[in-house]
């Protein structure tokens, strides 16, 4: 996963009237190109004076880098304002839950914890549920009636019905078909957005207990 620059301001293209300034200065403008064309024509050898081709080649150069200086300058602005709708769109799902690809579960001081997995075919599904220290503190199952998505739920008690603390714990999950064959699936975690940040590719969610994840990983809004 790609870091998120520190400086969300930077990540929105937000860099300030300055920087743009000093940018500019360092380029060659049109005023420059035809200053230094005039000086060209002055200096000229008389005697082998340029070819109205070769002039004409130059102006036809100098119109197409101007074109893609500002094709590139739109292209800029476009993506900054990518940039600032993405993260309010984002922003709407502050509070809302999320289902995200994950092998962790985050259990809070009450309640449980739920997801799915997608089962490649009938049979049955078995999860495991392991503390911080590699410890399996649950196991328990689910059918599959169909190939599709079977989901899971977890109150966060312990075998013996205890009452486990709060925290991150590790979910497996292993599909065993009714023709006799076995896999390991991938889950999908439930999570609540806390916030969302503004990173070099793209849109990330703060997701509680979780951590961080791209809101392109993003199954399913709950």
């Amino acid at each position: 996963m790609s870091a998120i620059p520190s400086d969300i301001y930077s990540g929105l293209g937000l860099t300030g009237a300055a920087g743009t300034a000093d940018k500019k200065n360092d380029g060659l403008g049109q005023a420059d190109f035809l200053r230094l064309m005039t000086e060209q024509l002055k200096h000229q050898d008389p005697l082998n004076p340029m070819e109205n081709s070769a002039f004409l080649g130059q102006l036809a150069q100098f119109s197409t880098v101007q074109g893609l200086q500002d094709l590139n300058g739109t292209v800029n602005g476009f993506a900054e304002a990518m940039s600032t709708d993405q993260l309010l769109r984002g922003a709407t799902l502050v509070g809302r839950e999320v289902l995200v690809p994950s092998a962790k579960l985050a259990l809070g001081d009450e309640g449980g914890t739920s997801g799915l997995v997608a089962a490649p075919g009938p049979g049955t599904v078995t999860f495991e549920i392991r503390d911080a220290n590699g410890q399996k503190v649950r196991e328990f199952a689910a059918t599959a009636s169909a190939a599709g998505e079977v989901p899971f739920a977890w109150d966060g008690t312990d075998a013996a019905g205890q009452r486990l603390p709060a925290g991150q714990y590790a979910v497996t999950a292993r599909h065993a078909g009714t023709d006799g064959t076995g896999a390991s699936l991938n889950t999908y975690v439930r999570g609540r957005v806390e916030s969302v940040s503004v990173g070099s590719d793209g849109l990330y969610l703060d997701l509680q207990g979780l951590g961080t994840a791209p809101v392109g990983y993003v199954l399913r809004v709950v």
